[in-house]
């Protein structure tokens, strides 16, 4: 494994010089060194780069952020001056996008049981509501939602891990094709249709899958109701490489294809025009985070495996535990040192599972040690837990040399604040 090939694995920005990996200009150690470990470490020009990847290869597509896959403020903010809306399914998250600045319009509100509260709270700011089940349609409109799209689950099986498996039959969210039609007729006020085959896909065949089912379902619903949708919102799912032995997709012919095939599958219905949503997250973000740790202790167990422990773990990436994802990583002042095996990265929480990579290979590995791992942007600090009351991380931004705190660390005073 070559550095040039870990190192694309890192943000756009990353380099190594002298040996030593930098991020947006900044030294990985030194940042370990003024804000601590374990530290989440963005980069904004690789935020910024996907963005504009996603508006150039679909400019006729509105563009809105995942953002469960890391709700901050900050980068609300700048995926909000790049011209990209905010996707939200929480009141939590909602509060987040009005904080960045996000109103109406650029807002959609997703969920599969969303409460009286979240309903009114969406109604309150105008947002568009992905409305999930027909039991959600009348409570609704009695909320004074006035922009609805109907949620459908077309039994498409993504290629993807069975836990981010989101329009398979028999999923949680969505209704089926029938109870669309239903819907349709109960609801004519609704003004689209929305689908999400999953998250982590590595090509674009299952979507462009679900672009011509949608396109069908769509003729049929004309048809046998005499509704049209006006807004399609097609979901979003990409995938990012978090190890190199991953596909590296690529955000301007994912979206690209995406949205030609849902126009040619459109045009070949003759269907009037429709506005047209993507929802991507973790291809956002994924890429431009990297987690910095601590090396602990060093150890060989009995069967040769040899443990590199970090000061985190399961409690800031649950991913490796959840989804079996594989990472890599590098030390980050001795990144172009010769590797003298391989080792397993473990956390230090109570069990046996909290393994953040199987086996990667090092320069010999040392307590104090830096060791940074990259495409953690996404779906690990918004994971993120206190289990064996550990504190949460916290994230910087860096661009052009400087580094900024973007969310403080937690706290022992934090742990005790909900505490009677």
């Amino acid at each position: 494994m070559s550095n040039t090939e870990v190192l694309s694995l890192f943000p756009e920005t990353a380099a190594s010089l002298g040996g030593r990996l930098s991020i947006g200009g900044v030294a990985a150690s030194e940042l370990a060194a003024t804000y601590g470990t374990p530290l989440l470490v963005y980069d904004e020009a690789t935020i910024r780069s996907s963005a504009r990847a996603y508006r150039a290869a679909a400019p006729n597509v509105h563009i809105h952020f995942g953002s469960k896959a890391f709700p901050n403020v900050e980068v609300l903010r700048i995926l909000r001056e790049e011209g990209i809306g905010a996707d939200v399914a929480s009141l939590g998250e909602l509060a987040f996008a009005q904080r960045a600045g996000y109103t109406g319009a650029e807002i959609v509100v997703h969920g599969n049981n969303k409460s009286d509260a979240e309903l009114a709270a969406a109604a309150a700011v105008g947002a568009l509501v992905a409305i999930d089940s027909l039991e959600e349609l009348d409570r609704a409109k009695a909320a004074g939602i006035e922009r609805g799209i109907l949620r459908i689950t077309p039994g498409i099986d993504a290629d993807t891990h069975e836990a981010i498996r989101t329009a398979h039959h028999g999923s949680k969210f969505g209704v089926p094709p029938e109870v669309a039609l239903d819907a349709i007729r109960h609801a004519p006020w609704l003004e689209g249709l929305h689908t999400h085959i999953g998250s982590q896909l590595f090509d674009a065949g299952a979507a462009l899958m679900t672009a011509d089912w949608i396109a069908a379902f769509a003729a049929r619903a004309r048809t046998e109701t005499g509704w049209t949708p006006k807004t399609i919102d097609i979901g979003g799912g990409l995938g990012v490489a978090t190890a190199p032995e991953d596909p590296r997709p690529s955000i301007h012919d994912f979206a690209g294809q995406v949205a030609a095939e849902l126009e040619r599958a459109w045009a070949e219905h003759g269907l009037p025009p429709v506005a047209v949503m993507m929802e991507p997250g973790r291809s956002l973000v994924g890429r431009a985070g990297v987690t910095l740790y601590s090396v602990g202790t060093v150890k060989q167990a009995a069967d040769g495996t040899t443990y590199v422990a970090v000061d985190g773990g399961m409690s800031d990436n649950p991913r490796r535990a959840l989804y079996q994802a594989r990472y890599t990583a590098v030390l980050a002042d001795r990144v172009d040192d010769e590797t003298v095996g391989r080792f397993t990265v473990a956390g230090k929480h109570c069990e046996s599972g909290d393994v953040l990579i199987d086996r990667v290979e090092l320069p010999e590995p040392h307590r104090g040690d830096v060791l940074a791992v990259p495409a953690t942007g996404a779906y690990t600090l918004s994971m993120a837990s206190n289990y064996n009351a550990l504190l949460r991380p916290a994230a910087v931004l860096v661009a052009d040399g400087h580094a900024r705190l973007i969310r403080r660390r937690e706290t022992l005073d934090d742990l005790f604040a909900l505490e009677s």
